[in-house]
């Protein structure tokens, strides 16, 4: 059966809106039109005389945009299936408009072989959801010690090589993994980390540490492998791309790179672009990540990064944990908030609807440009495209309630923030996947 958007907001290449019509067929974007001409459209389809089929949705001037790309996240399976799941993190996903999504492989086992790549990819298949696209270790187990069989990782559907979680250590093990991605022609996607200066901490070096005796995480552990790891691109001409970018160090040294055309992007999670360590309200772990909450300064040159193109995308880092675990407190609960239902809505709210970004500017960040940076052919909204989009109403206003999530996680330091611009719809390949009419997941 084919289907036609009525009445869809959509972005023009000027970045302004205008009501289309969108009609999908066999999960492709089929045509796009002026919002009257839908029917025309229905008409010129079954111009062979046939009678056609065609379920009609009345967007009602809701915005519609490709599906959003996310492309660092924590699914937890294999290993870990307390904190989350493969299908309960693609439900989640869907309901927070994310259509593609790229799994860490610090899972246990860790995703660094053919048969868990292929298991990744399998349970993504059956929970027919969101696109999961895994990404493979660097090293064995993360262990910074031997690389995987980059190779046969790539031919088992990895679409990147990363230790997630930890940074590589030895200079001369990433040096080697980025030579070996480059003749694979595949991307080295780095947590920075120099672990020398972090065992044992939990919050960023600042006033919050200093304030409750804690050991802080400083800038520099993160900025000196950010900075090897440059030089190591420019040596080999690998794409590195470098995750959640949270310093101003950072963003400085990759704009630096940039200037000198070596191969480098990076992306930001929500959470380094609206909070800093100074709103910290206390011991509470749901506001303990991995990098952690930086100073105001660190926070505006990630925005700064952002805005003129030397961060390439967001990402959430969606990492679930149990209750359990984070009421451990600040000292010994893990790193990591969840991220796939605030995130559009949270950036939105703090961002667009302040007049600081233009709509198109932070679309163009979750889906264009993520899709560029991997080589996806997905994040447009153009005729022959995959139909994978998002509606989402920029007009609603909730507060956010954990206990209405999809993830397992509840950890998460927004709760009862007043956000607008939700995701009330989600299309994969044609298929309605989550709608906010119905309040439900949609599975085959």
């Amino acid at each position: 059966m084919k289907q036609l958007i009525m009445n869809a907001s959509v972005l023009n290449e000027q970045g302004e809106t205008e009501l289309k019509s969108i009609l999908i067929a066999d999960g492709k974007i089929l045509a796009i039109a002026n919002a009257e001409a839908g029917v025309s459209l229905i008409m010129e389809e079954g111009a062979s005389g046939q009678e056609l089929e065609v379920e009609k949705i009345d967007a009602q001037g809701k915005l519609v945009i490709p599906g959003l790309i996310d492309m660092h996240v924590h699914l937890r399976e294999p290993g870990f299936e307390y904190k989350e799941t493969i299908e309960t993190g693609s439900r989640a996903a869907v309901k927070g408009g994310f259509t593609t999504i790229a799994c860490m492989p610090n899972t246990r086992p860790v995703t660094d072989n053919v048969d868990t790549v292929q298991l990744v990819l399998k349970k993504g298949q059956e929970a027919g959801l969101a696109k999961v696209l895994p990404y493979a270790a660097i090293t064995k187990n993360e262990l910074g010690r031997e690389l995987t069989d980059f190779e046969a990782l790539k031919a088992a559907g990895a679409i990147g090589f990363t230790d997630d979680g930890v940074g590589v250590q030895s200079a001369q093990m990433m040096k080697d993994a980025m030579s070996r991605a480059k003749a694979l022609d595949m991307p080295v996607i780095a947590h920075c980390e120099d672990n020398t200066l972090v065992v044992g901490a939990a919050v960023t070096d600042g006033e919050f540490a200093k304030r409750h005796g804690l050991k802080g995480i400083p800038n520099e552990s993160e900025a000196i492998h950010v900075g090897r790891d440059i030089l190591l691109s420019e040596a080999t001409g690998a794409h590195y791309h470098v995750c959640h970018v949270s310093t101003e160090q950072s963003v400085r040294l990759i704009r630096h790179a940039k200037s000198f055309g070596i191969k480098v992007t990076a992306e930001v999670c929500p959470h380094h672009l609206v909070l800093s360590d100074e709103d910290i309200p206390g011991l509470d772990a749901n506001w303990k990540m991995n990098p952690p909450l930086r100073s105001p300064r660190d926070v505006q040159a990630c925005i700064e990064g952002l805005e003129d193109g030397t961060i390439d995308i967001i990402v959430t880092d969606h990492a679930a944990h149990s209750e359990e675990e984070k009421a451990k407190g600040m000292e010994l609960a893990p790193f990591g908030i969840v991220g796939f239902e605030t995130a559009f809505p949270l950036l939105y709210t703090k961002f667009v609807a302040t007049g600081q970004w233009t709509l198109d500017f932070l679309v163009r960040r979750m889906t264009a440009d993520p899709a560029r940076v991997f080589r996806l052919d997905t994040g447009r909204l153009e005729e022959g495209a995959p139909a994978d989009l998002t509606m989402i109403d920029l007009e609603q206003e909730q507060a956010v309630d954990p206990q209405t999530f999809a993830s397992k996680g509840r950890n998460t330091p927004f709760t009862g923030w007043k956000l607008k611009g939700w995701p009330v719809k989600t299309w994969v390949d044609g298929k309605l996947v989550w709608s906010a009419d119905e309040g439900k997941i949609i599975h085959n």
